[in-house]
């Protein structure tokens, strides 16, 4: 059995073209395995890269309320003056203590976009108010807000967190009350 595909003998063209072509072959072996390399070197990277932004986005996270928490320390620094005035000083200063810490707060929220918004005297809106309770009132219109229990915060225009309200309603001529509906 011969090495060529026909019997007889290799004439030296051929056994040149036999040469070029396994030279050839040898060469885009080569380049097949470089590329291999190249693509595998790709895939490690493209891995190492995935990595680091998981890890470089849970690090944003656990820290992307470092700033607030920054500018809120002086207050609760103020709050331990303010408490340990109260402790020596009559109630008047505690209230001025207290009221200095309470606008120095709504400062750093507002700094961040946090802003309170007013709800007495407006119409009920679910959207902005948690209605909590419900009073006969003839003085105010029928579902607005007559008072508020907790006050409402928008972040960047957005309801942060809505009011908790006490809804006016107009009295009823039977004489129960709203609670008994």
């Amino acid at each position: 059995m011969s090495d060529s595909f026909f019997d007889g003998p290799v004439t030296n063209e051929a056994a040149e073209e036999i040469q070029r072509l396994r030279e050839t072959l040898e060469t885009k072996t080569r380049e097949l395995e470089a590329q291999q390399d190249r693509y595998l070197r790709t895939v490690a990277e493209f891995d190492n890269v995935r990595k680091r932004s998981a890890r470089e986005r849970e690090e944003y996270t656990r820290y992307a309320n470092e700033s607030l928490l920054r500018d809120i320390l002086p207050v609760l620094d103020n709050l331990d003056r303010a408490l340990h005035a109260a402790r020596s000083e009559p109630a008047t200063s505690l209230t001025t203590g207290v009221e200095l810490i309470q606008r120095e707060l709504l400062r750093v929220l507002e700094k961040f976009g946090v802003t309170p918004f007013t709800s007495v005297g407006q119409p009920f809106d679910p959207e902005r108010h948690e209605a909590i309770a419900r009073v006969q009132s003839p003085d105010l219109p029928d579902m607005s807000v007559a008072a508020e229990t907790a006050r409402g915060y928008l972040l960047h225009g957005r309801v942060l967190r809505p009011a908790m309200v006490t809804v006016a309603v107009a009295p009823d001529d039977s004489g129960a009350s709203p609670a008994d509906a």
